[in-house]
């Protein structure tokens, strides 16, 4: 038997078969070829149509029963893990009534700006334990305002993945999880944030029905099945925004655990079991998907925008062939890259830094002596120390980290980048070979309640390596204090 679990990107929909009694990998498929196509009607939007990512779920569905020559009736269970913060909104029949405003979608920062100032921030920042600032409720509230015609016509509002589940199950419902990462959920009263839906002149019956996030939250519907591929009445048993399930994949779970990524953007999410919010305005809260009211699981969010796109604009402005070159010659230069440094915030607004936008800058060159490795290793230095000073931001924010796990991507495969990490926050990192697609498959099985098993099986089929702190830790304490005393400089002529 199996589980399936899909991963709804903005750029493609991935789909893994994973076996149910072992946790193994059978296969991994991503729909669309080539990538998925955002309209961006004006500067700083970004949409795409939610049956677009249907259309690609289908495909990816039909795909792996196909090619691995299995049932339909052999998935016993579906995952579903999807890009954070997009708004779906639907009639009564269920059909969406515009695109979807996704994730990277701009348009309501002003919004949830101003409802930060009018509620208060201390308000704001003790039930909600963030800033409405450009999440889901105020990409709704950006609707109501400026398409009165289709907000009239709104029957339920739905995140990425909740619409997925629907289109398969013909049941429209959502999580805390879910809401959380939206801003409609309320931490200190336990209950949907009434008082911000008020403001925003939001009516609650646009909400769906709540479920747990490991439950039968639905079934296959016939017409799902026939659409999919997949049989009717398989459950679906998980759902999660493609943070909290980027951690559940790392098996982070508990206060002290931490889950890293290294992607074009990187992110540090870090658990804590406290509500107590310091840095708002520089670090995001969410209900991880093991919270309870009884039992309460945050996950705290630091975002750095410019990361691996900052290693990648490199080794594509550089005579390289690709990363491993570029790995090697930062090897051939010493820690610090003698005296070059370089800041990657160069992907927009970067929320760590107040949502400033300082751009990338390289600095210290010397034309005679320093050269590309010197450029490879700085830019390696560099993205590891703004996970660093993200790092340091959680820690101010009552995190107390005990381990820190990471996906076996770009950047922590290099070991330049990971022993920084390591040696300056004095902690081991261990490397998983996972993907989101892959831990919510996995998440079938939690429904059940045995996090140990979960766990263990991530340990035995996933993990690759531990980068431990370096016995040269002077030497990194000094150029991250360099390279932080020059940020200071920048965020001051700012």
């Amino acid at each position: 038997m199996y589980s399936i679990g899909y991963d709804i990107g903005s750029s493609s929909i991935k789909a893994a078969l994973v076996e149910t009694a072992t946790g193994k990998t059978v296969a991994v498929v991503s729909e669309p070829k080539v990538e998925m196509e955002m309209t961006a009607l004006k500067n700083g939007w970004a949409e795409q149509h939610p049956d677009t990512w249907w259309t690609h779920v289908c495909h990816a569905t039909q795909s792996l029963v196909k090619d691995n020559r299995i049932e339909a009736a052999d998935i016993t269970g579906i995952g579903i893990s999807y890009q954070m913060h997009g708004l779906v909104v639907v009639d009564e029949t269920g059909k969406p009534l515009r695109n979807s405003i996704i994730w990277c979608d701009s348009r309501a920062v002003e919004i949830g700006q101003k409802a930060f100032d009018d509620l208060g921030n201390d308000k704001c920042a003790e039930h909600l334990l963030n800033s409405p600032a450009n999440f889901t409720a105020s990409k709704l509230k950006w609707v109501k305002e400026n398409e009165p015609d289709v907000y009239s016509k709104i029957y339920k509002f739905m995140l990425p993945g909740d619409y997925i589940a629907y289109k398969l199950s013909g049941k429209i419902n959502t999580t805390i999880s879910g809401l959380s990462e939206g801003i409609f959920w309320d931490f200190k009263t336990n209950s949907i944030a009434d008082w911000l839906l008020n403001h925003y002149g939001i009516n609650g019956h646009l909400i769906a029905d709540i479920v747990d996030t490991f439950s039968v939250q639905s079934k296959v519907s016939d017409k799902g099945a026939t659409e999919s591929g997949l049989a009717e009445g398989t459950p679906i048993y998980y759902r999660a925004g493609d943070q909290p399930n980027n951690a559940l994949s790392l098996n982070v779970f508990n206060p002290g655990e931490v889950a890293a990524t290294g992607g074009t953007s990187g992110v540090i999410y870090a658990i804590t079991d406290s509500l107590s919010v310091k840095e708002s305005s520089r670090v995001n809260n969410f209900a991880h998907v093991n919270y309870t009211v009884e039992n309460p699981r945050i996950g705290k969010m630091a975002c750095i925008n410019g990361a691996g796109i900052m290693y990648r604009w490199l080794m594509n402005n550089l005579e390289v062939s690709d990363y491993k070159e570029m790995n090697d010659l930062a090897s051939s230069v010493p820690i610090g890259s003698d005296g070059v440094t370089i800041h990657p915030f160069g992907n927009g607004a970067e929320r760590v830094l107040n949502n400033r936008s300082l751009g990338t800058r390289m600095a210290n060159i010397n034309l005679n002596n320093h050269n590309k490795a010197h450029l490879c290793r700085a830019a390696l230095e560099g993205i590891a120390f703004a996970f660093v000073y993200g790092m340091e931001i959680l820690k101010s924010d009552g995190i107390a980290s005990k381990v820190m796990r990471a996906g076996n991507d770009n950047l922590f495969r290099s070991e330049i980048f990971s022993n920084t990490i390591s040696t300056l926050i004095g902690q081991e990192i261990e490397i998983y070979n996972t993907t989101g697609a892959i831990g919510a498959a996995r998440a079938c099985e939690l429904y059940m309640g045995d996090f140990d098993t979960f766990g263990k099986r991530i340990v035995d089929n996933d993990f690759v390596m531990g980068f431990k702190p370096s016995e040269e830790k002077t030497e990194y304490v000094k150029a991250y204090q360099k390279w932080k005393d020059e940020l200071g400089e920048m965020l001051q002529s700012d």
